[in-house]
């Protein structure tokens, strides 16, 4: 990866604005640009686009849509953005926080109402953080489904999507002006497509171990779940651009993924009065701060592995998740009528699961404190018969990347803009914080999303095309 004068970029034909991913944030950002009447490209690496989209749970949260107000919901982008804010301690960037929170509710209806986004309002559980029920997508719930809608909604603009088109170098000038991008072919042959802007929607630096070992070292040898092809380019192509970055220790991990998929089991199962042990049916932390950062606590246990423990009643909203739905057919979920059966299909010394079973059922009941700080009382106890699941931690995708502003255009360290240049989703500096714990659910689509519809509408303006 490369940035190369502009002098000798050499093309036949130019496009207003090139965007590179074709995931959530490409897709959104090219239906975005495209509406304002602006010319758009899309170049994708892959032959079928899918992305980190498509590992996902298609989940994105959003306040103030139609969705919420059907069932009565009140929320705002003030109060999203404050739970934002909370998650992340306050270490995330306020202007972006704020811009995201007042456009997430828009973005959700305009996907829905202009774009012909089926979605729904996930109903039963709130997700750790979230002070609202305000996560919306497909109703398989699958990132797959958020995908296909995207890629049909393009579809049906006219958008082209060039894929088996893996963005090598961009063409700038001394001002960071990029003026042209060059893509190799699988026969080896390099196409270069002039532009007057640039959209940078190929997400972060998972798929990348050395970046990962450098700026995560706590994750370098879990398991990575994410999209091979989260190499790191945008970062890459933005430092030589001379761009500040944030928050590249900041990432989503999943504390529950079943062994040996690598989907997520959901933590909706955790939410509503499940509980984690280890080998040794030990609890080992309070699963109630966050999925992503309880990634960390699991690799940390004997073998790294640990077991989900829930029930019938806690895997009811469970049973809405496409992926939840194969691990069950593929025997990933364990059942159990009795203590002794749990611990039989487990492994797990039975004494040492009936005390702490025996443990969380007391807290739940009031009658006691739990030593990790988690409030079981707002759920019932736990009663057979009982689910497990053998689960891991593991690493999604990353949350840090280029600084970017409130319209998604990238900044320098001095805090002027990149004169071209945008990005969202896994490219930019995330709302995430500086680590692990900062990550509130959905945090990922949520700025592939928004801050594509943005990076969309302000490039669309940068060209002369937008509002």
């Amino acid at each position: 990866m490369a940035i190369r004068p502009a002098s000798e970029a050499s093309f036949e034909y130019s496009v207003p604005i090139v965007v590179i991913g074709a995931g959530a944030c490409g897709l959104t950002a090219a239906l975005s640009a495209h509406e304002q009447g602006a010319g758009v490209l899309v170049l994708e690496r892959d032959s079928r686009p899918s992305g980190s989209t498509s590992l996902s749970a298609g989940l994105i949260p959003a306040a103030g849509t139609r969705f919420q107000r059907e069932k009565g919901i009140e929320d705002s982008p003030e109060l999203f953005a404050a739970d934002l804010a909370a998650k992340a301690h306050g270490e995330n960037d306020p202007g972006v926080v704020r811009a995201i929170a007042e456009a997430s509710g828009p973005t959700v209806d305009w996907l829905a109402e202009s774009q012909g986004l089926e979605f729904h309002l996930v109903e039963g559980f709130t997700y750790p953080g979230h002070s609202r029920l305000r996560m919306h997508g497909p109703k398989s719930q699958t990132g797959a489904d958020l995908e296909a809608m995207l890629l049909g909604a393009a579809e049906r603009a006219g958008i082209d999507i060039v894929t088996n088109a893996s963005v090598e170098d961009l063409f700038a000038d001394e001002s960071g002006r990029v003026v042209a991008v060059a893509a190799k072919r699988p026969d080896g042959t390099e196409e270069i497509v002039g532009c007057e802007a640039v959209i940078l929607a190929c997400n972060g630096f998972g798929g990348n171990p050395d970046l990962v070992r450098r700026h995560i070292p706590e994750m370098a040898e879990a398991e990575y779940c994410g999209h091979t092809s989260n190499t790191g380019d945008a970062l890459a192509w933005g430092q030589v651009l001379g761009a500040a970055t944030g928050d590249l220790a900041s990432y989503q991990g999943h504390g529950s993924v079943p062994r040996p998929h690598s989907a997520p089991l959901t933590w909706a199962v955790i939410t509503l009065g499940g509980f984690q042990v280890n080998r040794d049916g030990r609890r080992f932390a309070n699963e109630m701060r966050g999925y992503s950062e309880h990634a960390e606590e699991v690799l940390k246990q004997p073998d790294r592995f640990a077991w989900d423990i829930y029930d019938a009643r806690c895997e009811a909203p469970a049973l809405a998740f496409h992926d939840y739905k194969e691990f069950k057919r593929l025997g990933a979920i364990k059942e159990a009528g009795s203590i002794s059966e749990l611990a039989a299909v487990t492994g797990i010394p039975e004494d040492a699961l009936a005390k702490t079973l025996a443990d969380v059922q007391g807290y739940a009941r009031g009658g006691g404190t739990d030593p990790f700080g988690r409030d079981f009382t707002i759920n019932p106890p736990l009663s057979p018969p009982y689910r497990a699941a053998k689960i891991t931690g593991a690493l999604f995708h990353t949350q840090g990347g280029l600084a970017i502003d409130a319209e998604a255009q990238v900044l320098r360290p001095d805090g002027t803009r990149l004169p071209n240049l945008f990005a969202g989703g896994g490219a930019a500096r995330g709302l995430s914080g500086p680590s692990s714990w900062g990550y509130l659910s959905g945090n990922g689509l949520l700025s592939a999303t928004v801050l594509g519809r943005i990076a969309g509408l302000a490039a669309a303006r940068l060209v002369g095309r937008g509002a």
